[in-house]
């Protein structure tokens, strides 16, 4: 997984009633501030305009060249108002830019509100906002409306764009793989390939012959091959698995790393039975964990909209994600319940090493030995942020929320990977979704980014959200 944090290029407007003389010390604030925080920016050169910020069309067209040229080197705009600023100015310089833009306006001190100190840039924000609505710029703007760069409250503010900007660059083009058919008893996770694509996700599917054909011809004595199997021993415990069924859980492993590397996946939903357990003998359940664990979003029961769900988390919070059963209540209280599943949960997620066993499920249905795979274990407590997608009528929906892991326990006979999670008005929340026809499955990351995602999926990707 790499999360870096994004390069933002720098504007600075200006108004001329208003004190020119804040644009250089902003300039130079702004600079020092984002780079103690870890974020790169860009500027266009200060001698290029009237005191190095854009006021006027003309000046405006020099800054839109200046992004066109640097294109590619930043993943968002942060548009500064040290004084007033000018709205025209803005537009045109930014009408083209392509990536999110976030308004910063300074604040007013109290004790500087003569003629020639007062900066007029909680006024000049509206004007911004007001023409960049006129020409339907989509742009953020967080509360409070005025903000010093120095400040606690900016350092959280630019810590949400910096997730805004993540998820739009990753979303707007990406890969995620189908590996398998979906098979009829799965009507739960179908899903529309060309609404996907509307919105730049793209769906590559592989049949699952082609997967055991190249399981089967692997080289369980590869380099590759030797590489997996310590991985894994060292991943989790395997102390109970049989050598065999150890070995096809590696020839799977390769293979998948492999469909990751040629078709350029940036998340997948895998197949996961009943054709590897009958033919196999072994579940994925403890790959897709370990993949997962890597930040590669990778669901089970080719949930293509999970895997989708999974990777807007994962670029959000720059930490792996899992994909979890909505599963069971937790006694009577109505705000807890059990996420749950056979075991993709990733080992960061965890309270500590799971262990692989023979999946009951695939034992009582197919026969003891035919499952190996279930990575048993508890998930840490945490808070958290849940999301889950669908398609309909050629749209893409999400729904999304935070909660926490409780860290409260569960019998000791519960398989599979669970934990206790609380949720506020869950009830309601559970109707809703149910309701609305998502699906059983919901996709979690450590962290609060709701905020993040809500901002992203409604100014810049286009999504529908259901409120729940």
């Amino acid at each position: 997984m790499q999360v870096g944090k994004s390069t933002f290029a720098l504007y600075f407007g200006n108004r001329g009633f208003f004190p020119e003389s804040l644009i250089a010390e902003a300039r130079t604030e702004l600079s020092a501030v984002l780079n103690k925080l870890g974020y790169g920016n860009i500027m266009m050169d200060a001698d290029l305009t009237r005191y190095g910020a854009v006021e006027s069309p003309q000046e405006g067209k020099l800054y839109a060249k200046f992004l066109e040229e640097n294109k590619g080197k930043f993943d968002g705009i942060i548009l500064c108002l040290p004084n007033f600023g000018d709205e025209t100015g803005a537009i045109s310089a930014l009408e083209e830019a392509g990536v999110p833009i976030f308004i910063l306006a300074y604040p007013d001190e109290l004790d500087k509100m003569d003629f020639k100190q007062r900066r007029d840039a909680f006024c000049g924000k509206f004007s911004i906002m007001d023409v960049f609505y006129q020409y339907q710029l989509p742009y953020t703007a967080l509360q409070p409306h005025t903000v010093h760069p120095n400040s606690k409250t900016f350092e959280e503010q630019i810590n949400t764009f910096d997730m805004v900007c993540r998820i739009v660059k990753g979303m707007r083009k990406m890969t995620v793989g189908a590996i398998g058919a979906r098979t009829t008893a799965f009507k739960t996770v179908r899903y529309d390939e060309l609404a996907l694509q509307k919105y730049g996700i793209t769906t590559e599917v592989l049949d699952m012959s082609e997967v055991f054909r190249r399981v089967r011809k692997l080289d369980f004595n590869s380099e590759k091959a030797k590489s997996k199997a310590i991985t894994l021993k060292n991943y989790t415990n395997f102390k109970n698995v049989p050598d065999k069924s150890f070995e096809n859980l590696v020839r799977f492993g390769v293979v998948i790393d492999e469909i990751i590397e040629e078709y350029e996946l940036d998340a997948l939903a895998l197949r996961c039975w009943l054709e590897m357990e009958i033919e196999f003998g072994v579940a994925p359940c403890v790959l897709l964990s370990e993949i997962n664990d890597r930040g590669f979003p990778a669901a089970c029961e080719l949930d293509i909209c999970n895997a989708v769900s999974m990777y807007a988390l994962q670029l959000a919070t720059g930490k792996p994600t899992t994909c979890l059963d909505w599963n069971n209540n937790y006694g009577d209280d109505p705000d807890k319940c059990i996420l749950f599943h056979c075991g993709p949960v990733p080992q960061t997620l965890m309270e500590a090493k799971g262990e692989v066993i023979d999946h009951p499920m695939f034992a009582k249905s197919l026969g003891a030995g035919c499952g190996y795979g279930c990575n048993v274990g508890r998930i840490a407590a945490n808070p958290i942020t849940f999301a889950s997608s669908k398609t309909q009528d050629g749209k893409l929906f999400f729904y999304f929320g935070e909660g926490e892991f409780t860290g409260e326990p569960i019998q000791e006979g519960f398989f599979g990977c669970g934990g206790v999670a609380k949720i506020d008005k869950l009830q309601e929340k559970l109707n809703k979704i149910g309701y609305t026809g998502y699906r059983h499955h919901v996709s979690v990351a450590p962290g609060n980014v709701a905020a993040a995602l809500r901002e992203a999926f409604t100014r810049y990707l286009g999504y529908e959200i259901t409120e729940i």
